[in-house]
């Protein structure tokens, strides 16, 4: 990655004037590979909410609260709110941040298939919502956090200095998607997987609570086109703006 930030003279500038960084946007448009490399270089906190609601999902899933009828069991899924306890710790092997359910490492499990299906009809439930975004915005208080997902930049934070809304073109995230999934031998077709994320997007776009949305102070950053290295330098660029603005207004 460029060091964006040599042209600070004083290399505290930016640790202690911190923004909160808000990526929001479509399925695998790839907003936790950006968020990951926005933190590392800012030395700020990355917190993957979607990695949050997999895990809920999984808990769903193994205690028996989506029925074999397709059915999600609301009311008991609420009742166990309290016995659930997500977290993150990072891997210094792996040199990433892996998702903790109760203890246990559900990093993989919570990328299959299986539980991407379910993860729109859990997400959309008020009481899990609420749950999870206290949750999150506890975890932003102090500032210096990056943080992506569907309602960050409308609900999460929305006071955060820097908002990205990202989208790329369906299948292009499909394709992108399959991939990712085939190195984690993962068995699926581009096809299921395009299947997948047209029903989410449409499912996240249209559900009552905290639907998704552009924040109308977000900036569209669409990567049809566009290398990761690209994204980054701009996202970087960007937050370089907010972090001089926010140090000019408590000047």
């Amino acid at each position: 990655m460029l060091a964006t930030f040599a042209t600070f003279a004083n290399p505290y500038f930016i640790l202690k004037n911190k923004i909160n960084i808000a990526i929001d946007g479509y399925s695998s448009c790839g907003k936790s590979t950006l968020a990951k490399s926005v933190a590392k270089e800012l030395n700020y906190i990355y917190v993957d909410t979607g990695a949050m609601y997999r895990a809920m999902t999984l808990y769903a899933i193994n205690h028996s609260y989506i029925n074999d009828n397709a059915e999600v069991d609301v009311d008991g899924l609420i009742s166990a709110l309290d016995k659930i306890v997500i977290h993150f710790k990072y891997n210094t092997d792996t040199l990433k941040h892996e998702t903790f359910l109760n203890g246990e490492n559900v990093e993989h499990e919570i990328r299959n298939p299986s539980v991407s299906s379910w993860v729109s009809p859990i997400s959309a439930i008020k009481e899990v919502r609420k749950k999870l975004v206290a949750l999150q915005q506890r975890m932003a208080e102090g500032r210096g956090v990056v943080m992506d997902g569907r309602d960050i930049g409308t609900v999460v934070l929305p006071d955060a200095e820097l908002k990205i809304f990202m989208t790329a073109d369906s299948v292009v995230r499909a394709k992108r998607r399959f991939e990712e999934l085939r190195i984690m031998g993962v068995q699926t077709t581009v096809e299921e997987v395009l299947k997948n994320l047209n029903a989410r997007d449409e499912y996240d776009s249209t559900r009552a609570n905290d639907p998704l949305r552009r924040a109308d102070d977000a900036i569209v950053l669409d990567n049809s086109h566009l290398s990761i290295d690209e994204q980054y330098v701009f996202v970087i660029k960007q937050a370089q703006r907010r972090i001089i603005a926010k140090t000019e207004q408590e000047a």
